[in-house]
């Protein structure tokens, strides 16, 4: 089996499951050029993606990621993905997905500048090895994102909610990171609100209870983070959004960075303070996000 695979969508405003694989689907090398010199919306960031998580060969959250895939696309004036060719989709490249955790990748983008349609493909390949940063936890460093937190209300045009190709500000972020002896980041508002990390949701812990920052002022809503949320609260625990200031992080009783690839990180230090870390809690949760979820 190749390590990655590749399939290429025709979108389709009609699709039925009945349609012919051929019709509307073509699998192409994942090693090989796939994409028109002409495709400047690509190289220009002008487009959307998702990464989901498979596990076992099950992909996690499919429908989640869809809806915050159309969410994205509204946001970003594209033609609204047909939901159930996408999904089967998934499912073929699910199929191709050997043992252990893989990564799903959809990307949707404008396609060829001034062309009719946009281009549309899927990619499946496997996820790397996140085991240490599961059981032995993560620092990060507070970092201004650069507008305050009514900015995407102001300006929409900013996308701050869409989960697009734009990644260089994203990957320049978690380089600094690095750059300060730091595993990841955590964004801040200019006017102190805690939003996100570069490729992850913040989830923290206060005694009994579990908060994440509330959604809009440029986060994006984290599949991983629900179905986190969903786990706590099963077992009896209290999570809830909720606008919090950046001055609270080093104070929590326990923080994690959750998303599809990843799972739950647990942040051990932040800008230099050491955080206590539920190791027991932790594997519960990964052992939750591990497990067949749709």
């Amino acid at each position: 089996m190749a390590s990655t695979f590749a399939l290429l969508i025709t979108p389709v405003a009609d699709f039925d499951i009945r349609d012919t694989y051929a019709d509307t689907f073509s699998v192409i090398d994942a090693s090989a050029p796939a994409l028109s010199v002409g495709e400047l919306s690509t190289q220009r960031g002008d487009g959307i993606f998702e990464s989901i998580g498979v596990s076992g060969g099950h992909p996690q959250e499919v429908m989640p990621h869809l809806e915050r895939l159309a969410h994205s696309a509204r946001l970003c004036d594209l033609p609204l993905p047909n939901i159930e060719q996408w999904r089967e989709a998934i499912a073929i490249a699910a199929d191709a997905c050997g043992e252990g955790e893989w990564v799903i990748k959809l990307i949707l983008s404008r396609g060829i500048e001034h062309g009719p349609t946009p281009t549309a493909w899927v990619t499946a390949a496997p996820a790397g090895d996140f085991a240490a940063a599961r059981r032995d936890g993560i620092s990060v460093v507070t970092l201004d994102r650069g507008f305050d937190s009514g900015a995407p209300g102001r300006a929409p045009w900013l996308l701050l909610g869409a989960k697009t190709l734009s990644y260089a500000v994203n990957m320049a972020a978690i380089r600094e990171a690095k750059r300060r002896g730091a595993d990841d980041a955590v964004f801040v508002s200019s006017d102190g609100i805690l939003l996100e990390a570069p490729t992850a949701s913040l989830v923290i812990r206060v005694g009994d209870r579990f908060v994440t920052p509330r959604p809009g002022a440029g986060i994006l809503h984290g599949t991983t983070q629900i179905s986190v949320f969903s786990f706590l609260q099963a077992k009896g625990y209290e999570a809830v959004y909720e606008t919090l200031p950046a001055s609270a992080l080093p104070r929590v009783d326990a923080a994690w960075l959750v998303s599809s690839v990843r799972l739950a990180a647990p942040i051990h230090t932040v800008d230099g303070t050491t955080l206590p870390m539920d190791s027991a809690l932790t594997a519960e949760l990964n052992a939750y996000l591990l497990s067949p979820r749709d």
